[in-house]
């Protein structure tokens, strides 16, 4: 059942990318009592919520400027654009080699590196890919369940410290078989995850505390709980001064599925295909997918059609919290098996803001979105090492690429598209006329 079937949108003009347009924003009339909430809440689906082919072009335009600053830092062409004006073939020649090399580096760095001499050895570089997309997969698609009900959950980050610490602790401290101890420490993580984002949704219901807000203030308690807990018995190793968790962790997933030189492909990577095609079947499938998209299109229309707005908010920062708690047991049980300090998300729960918002909040394109983030990453050292590019680069094409996702109309000016709100309001115009 789509959401203008359930009545949920009739009364609202949807553009051709399926946003509620500012007709929403301005329902209370002037003045009215709600009206910078739902001012807010617009802006946000704009952003949450852009066009396939705007996703496109905001990717090229990232890497358009991305090499740009390749171009411009490139000592080669710095030096023949010395004597552009006598020699103009060597600066593009230069400027050529520069882009060549940084995509060949990127291909040997994320997808296969035929320097290696042998398949084995090279394929080794599309599983660094996977290594890196697999928690930003996880957080993004609880971040992106999130925003398709409307709550603008940006605390991945503390999400992910809870979670990992949580499935640290049971690694560590039960003494369980292993295989079950595996189990135990990541539905532990999962409980640790959906009670801090629990938390939120609860503020948010009850209280009318605004998620971003909250969520950003988590973040700090989580970093610094975790930080006061790894100088305690709870969590730090027994005769370490450090704050820093026992070495070795019993329940270590860091199963290789092919063979212990490819140690980045293990059992993580399976969990996040399940965790997709999961996300996929609860918010295409399933009746509780349905109230979530419907508060998370008009939060007024789906009360008046019974939902129960609120809890809604909460079981979808509960249900956000589960995916994102996901990565931080990946963190731990996966990667950190040496132990691991309060700063183990390692910028994850930001970075799959990006991911989210590149993959429109639907489970395939965060997925996709999750795999070319980690080619960029994991192709991103190899870029540094042979062009010389520095890596701050790969993350300003990241930036610039959410830029102009929150951007379609800049998008639109610079390939000079037309608008389709525009071109609504002047076939609406032309339908009165008649």
């Amino acid at each position: 059942m789509s959401l203008s079937e359930a009545g949920l949108s009739s009364s609202i003009p949807v553009a051709d990318t399926g946003l509620a347009t500012a007709e929403l924003a301005s329902s209370d009339g002037p003045g009215g009592s709600n009206e910078p909430d739902n001012r807010w809440a617009v802006a946000g689906r704009q952003i949450l919520n852009g066009s396939a082919l705007m996703t496109v072009l905001a990717v090229v335009l990232g890497f358009v400027v991305g090499l740009i600053l390749i171009i411009v830092t490139n000592p080669e062409v710095q030096s023949a654009a010395g004597y552009f004006f006598a020699r103009p073939g060597d600066t593009f020649g230069a400027a050529g080699n520069a882009i060549g090399g940084t995509f060949i580096a990127l291909f040997r760095g994320g997808i296969f590196d035929f320097t290696l001499g042998s398949f084995g050895a090279g394929i080794g570089s599309i599983f660094n890919t996977i290594n890196y997309a697999t928690p930003l997969i996880a957080a993004g698609l609880g971040l992106a369940i999130g925003f398709r009900a409307g709550v603008f959950n940006i605390g991945g980050q503390g999400i992910i410290l809870i979670g990992g610490a949580f499935a640290g602790w049971v690694g560590f401290s039960l003494p369980l078989p292993a295989g079950l101890h595996v189990i135990v420490a990541v539905l532990a993580a999962l409980v640790g995850g959906a009670i801090w984002s629990g938390i939120v949704g609860v503020l948010k219901a009850y209280t009318g505390a605004h998620e971003v807000i909250v969520t950003i203030m988590l973040n700090y308690v989580a970093f610094y709980l975790i930080e006061y807990l790894l100088h305690t018995p709870v969590l730090q190793a027994p005769g370490s001064q450090n704050p820093q968790s026992p070495a070795e962790l019993p329940t270590s997933i860091l199963v290789p599925l092919i063979g212990p030189q490819y140690k980045q492909f293990n059992v993580g990577f399976v969990l996040v295909i399940i965790a997709t095609i999961v996300a996929w079947w609860l918010l295409s499938r399933s009746s509780l997918g349905f109230r979530l998209r419907a508060v998370g299109e008009n939060p007024r229309a789906a009360l008046v059609a019974g939902i129960n707005v609120n809890r809604t908010f909460i079981v979808a920062m509960v249900i956000s919290g589960v995916f994102v708690a996901l990565a931080g047991a990946y963190q731990v049980l996966g990667q950190n098996t040496s132990g691991f300090g309060a700063d183990f998300d390692s910028g994850i729960g930001v970075t799959a803001i990006t991911v989210a918002l590149l993959g429109r909040n639907r489970p395939g394109g965060v997925f996709a979105a999750g795999i070319a983030f980690g080619l960029l990453q994991a192709g991103g050292a190899t870029l540094q090492v042979a062009q010389g590019v520095d890596i701050d680069i790969v993350q300003v094409m990241q930036d610039v690429i959410v830029l102009f996702i929150a951007a379609p109309p800049l998008v639109r000016a610079i390939f000079r598209l037309p608008d389709p709100a525009r071109r609504r309001r002047a076939a609406a115009t032309t339908g009165g006329a008649k």
